[in-house]
């Protein structure tokens, strides 16, 4: 059956590359948003991981961690590593009021999500809180989200996580700090009940944001839930996640 709504949001992007000649996410270079020497950088995670909180690993199953404090959500999984040339698109995407960036990076996600076989009915952004809103004007994990469950064809719902209270930046923080940061932070509607989910951030560090929100899900009555991010922050790149 032909997806006519993605199919549209495509042409619509497309349509304003002709009118505004794009710059290269990840690059800055003239011609595309998402160049092919960028996409050919891009280092997907499709070794072997955690079952449940996807970081790399040398042998299949769960990791320590995990073992001794499991996330709420099933399962989180990464399409890539946090290094350009995807940091500096999602700097743009975030900071830059790049939202073209959205679409481009969901396009070339959108193998590797189907590819891990999900169930699944909804797709719902990490929320932001009201004034990080106020001063960006949009969610900029949104703008990857819709295309991907456009592109899958589930419900996008954006609206079935609300933020309970303001939390700091997780930015800095510890896993032991960002864990208690997030805890209690959101609430969900009634509308999950009985439905497997998947729940979206952008960058992934210790997973904690992520469980926060899952935890909220199940509490709702979800079946399952899945996190996903556009990419994860390794301990190589001096990003505490210990």
């Amino acid at each position: 059956m032909t997806n006519w709504k993605y199919t549209l949001h495509r042409s619509a992007w497309s349509a304003l590359d002709l009118l505004f000649p794009p710059v290269c996410g990840g690059c800055d270079k003239t011609g595309s948003r998402w160049c092919e020497e960028c996409q050919k950088k891009v280092k997907v995670l499709n070794g072997i991981v955690c079952d449940v909180c996807g970081l790399p690993q040398e042998q299949v199953g769960v990791c320590k961690t995990c073992l001794s404090d499991r996330p709420h959500f099933r399962m989180l999984r990464a399409w890539t590593v946090f290094e350009n040339p995807i940091q500096h698109a999602l700097h743009k995407l975030k900071y830059r009021k790049d939202m073209s960036m959205g679409d481009a990076i969901a396009f070339q996600m959108l193998p590797f999500v189907k590819n891990l076989n999900w169930q699944i009915d909804m797709i719902i952004p990490t929320p932001l809180g009201k004034q990080r809103m106020k001063e960006r004007g949009y969610n900029q994990v949104a703008m990857v989200a819709k295309p991907l469950a456009l592109a899958l064809q589930v419900q996008y719902a954006p609206d079935a996580i609300t933020r309970r209270k303001e939390t700091r930046t997780q930015v800095g923080l510890t896993k032991p700090e960002r864990k208690k940061n997030v805890e209690g932070a959101f609430q969900s509607s009634a509308n999950v009940k009985r439905k497997h989910i998947v729940v979206m951030d952008d960058v992934s560090t210790t997973g904690a944001t992520l469980s926060s929100i899952a935890e909220a899900l199940y509490s709702a009555g979800a079946e399952n839930v899945y996190a996903l991010t556009v990419a994860r922050a390794l301990q190589h790149h001096s990003l505490q996640i210990v």
